[in-house]
């Protein structure tokens, strides 16, 4: 919950609107400010105040008891001009929180943590539990000194300036080690817990068992992921609250489900009591992995609880972003922090240059020119497979004529695959046009290099043929003039040669340029690659310069009837 104090009519009025943007999010707190600051302090896990830097620090500092346990603080000023995180930028989200907040009020978000100062991600940033010399490690980073990167178990991780080899180090493991001198510890959450108990069987017994079965295997709690059971022991309360305590998910599975999965130690107890003849080692083994923890049972006698632990293969992670039409605007949030995200970069060369400066420092560029689509897709999949942190960029949206589907028909599901929409082409010439594509519409691609003509001439008639708006990607090239006209011709058979046709140039870009004409006046030689054609149907009209295609026709009708 985000607690909102504010001293001033002005402040309580940019209060207001963020409590009415969050209502889910927010509480107000009202009465005398010191009393309103440490209420919100011990109830909240982070602060908005629209107060005097200076004021928050007086109210705030004899509350604070550590950085993993005070709530992120935000002040704004009296003229809603900045938003300033000042306390708990990562562990508490104030420098996130502060980005939100200047969004929503239109403030400038002041951040000053270091990493954040100069785009480098925060080692307590990543969402994975992390311990040793943390300021150290973060601090060599900062200073450009090498710090190598130790990963005893693969999981994604955005850039980090790292090296071979280097007086200090980041260690990614799963495995119960204390952090060297000079070292930063991760732990990745590849650990999966599976556990099987008798009714009425104590949390204690169940907690013991886990945290034995951990330290003796050498293992971190911290990289527990979860814990696993049958469907009917989804409610035993010794389970639950030991998933509780653990801090991580409960996640059950059908006796089907449990009795089809290979275990070195089936049993016939669980198979009489449950309907499987594994609960501990199936529900671990579920998802694959290595078995570290074969079956074990707790020390009590009689024994009421079993577990088993699994080391799953970290993935990979594979986002397929949309970067939009070409604008810096139209680049939408999602698919910014995908960029900030990724450690490797695979993507046209122009497309790269687009947004080359979002990208963190480290991040690794694997570009290439025109025609080479299979092959990135290919690269980033491979890439991916190896256990990184993949953004596959293309331009509009990635799932419109771009990356999206070569990237998926070479990925498996040993990665995560994630879709970043974009802003199309065809949308973006629309919104400059008016409204073209207010009723049923199609796109169509004129290159017949992987589609063959015969089936793109079907498309268009039929389209025709149903009086759907058209609009045409890759219309013309120097090499293929004669599409367009062929298209064109299709259209004319079954709509007036008055028709509406929009012609928009390198939509949403500096040398942007369109023009409004009908398709009996539009020239084909005067379209090129960069150019989306937009033909509307019997009902779009020219409205006032702008191409307007009616929701539905009894707005036709009626405009016809007064006439």
């Amino acid at each position: 919950m985000i607690g909102l104090i504010s001293a001033t009519a002005a402040g309580a009025a940019a209060r207001d609107r963020l409590a009415a943007a969050w209502p889910d999010r927010t509480r107000v707190y009202e009465g005398p400010v010191g009393d309103a600051v440490r209420t919100a302090f011990a109830q909240c896990e982070q602060l908005v105040c629209f107060l005097a830097t200076g004021a928050v620090v007086r109210l705030v500092a004899p509350l604070l008891s550590g950085k993993t346990e005070d709530p992120g603080v935000v002040c704004v000023d009296e003229g809603g001009r900045f938003a300033v995180s000042l306390l708990g930028g990562h562990a508490g989200g104030a420098n996130e929180l502060a980005r939100e907040v200047g969004d929503l009020l239109g403030a400038e978000p002041v951040v000053t943590t270091a990493t954040d100062a100069v785009d480098l991600a925060g080692l307590d940033t990543l969402g994975l539990p992390v311990e040793g010399d943390v300021a150290g490690v973060s601090r060599a980073l900062l200073d450009g000194e090498a710090v190598a990167l130790r990963t005893e178990v693969a999981w994604p991780l955005p850039p980090l300036p790292v090296a071979d080899e280097g007086a200090y180090t980041i260690r990614l493991t799963d495995r119960l080690v204390e952090g060297a001198e000079r070292e930063a510890v991760l732990r990745p959450p590849t650990l999966v817990v599976g556990v099987g108990a008798s009714k009425g069987a104590p949390v204690e017994e169940v907690l013991a068992l886990v945290r034995d079965a951990l330290r003796e295997a050498g293992l971190s709690a911290a990289s527990v992921a979860e814990l696993a059971t049958v469907d009917a022991k989804a409610e035993e309360a010794g389970i639950v609250e030991a998933a509780r305590r653990l801090g991580v998910p409960l996640v059950t599975y059908s006796a089907e489900e449990l009795a089809g999965v290979d275990v070195p130690n089936p049993s016939d107890a669980p198979l009489a009591a449950v309907g499987t003849p594994s609960v501990a080692e199936a529900a671990a083994l579920v998802g694959g992995g290595e078995l570290l923890v074969p079956k074990r049972k707790s020390a009590a006698s009689p024994a009421m609880a079993t577990c088993a632990v699994v080391r799953r293969p970290g993935r990979g992670r594979l986002a397929v972003v949309g970067l939009g039409p070409g604008a810096r605007d139209l680049l939408t949030p999602r698919a910014k922090a995908e960029l900030r995200r990724a450690s490797v970069l695979v993507g046209l060369d122009q497309y790269v240059d687009q947004i080359r400066d979002l990208l963190r420092p480290g991040t690794r560029i694997l570009e290439s020119g025109l025609g080479a689509e299979e092959e990135r897709a290919r690269t980033a999949v491979e890439q991916a497979r190896t256990g990184q942190a993949v953004a596959l960029i293309g331009s509009g949206d990635a799932g419109v004529y771009a990356m999206a589907s070569p990237a998926l028909a070479e990925a498996s599901d040993d990665i995560d695959v994630v879709g970043v929409p974009g802003v199309t082409a065809a949308l973006a010439a629309g919104a400059i046009l008016g409204a073209p594509l207010g009723h049923d519409h199609v796109s169509i691609s004129l290159s017949d290099l992987h589609t063959p003509w015969e089936v793109i001439e079907r498309r268009v008639r039929a389209a025709a043929e149903a009086d759907i708006v058209v609009t045409f990607y890759n219309p013309r090239s120097r090499g293929r003039d004669w599409q367009l006209p062929k298209a064109l011709g299709i259209l004319s058979e079954h709509r007036a040669p008055q028709t509406p046709v929009g012609v928009v140039r390198n939509a949403s870009r500096p040398d942007e340029s369109s023009r409004l004409t009908t398709l009996g006046s539009l020239d084909p030689a005067t379209v090129d690659m960069m150019t989306v054609v937009t033909v509307g149907n019997t009902a779009t009209r020219d409205i006032a310069g702008r191409m307007v295609t009616p929701r539905g026709y009894r707005w036709q009708a009626a405009q016809e009837g007064a006439e």
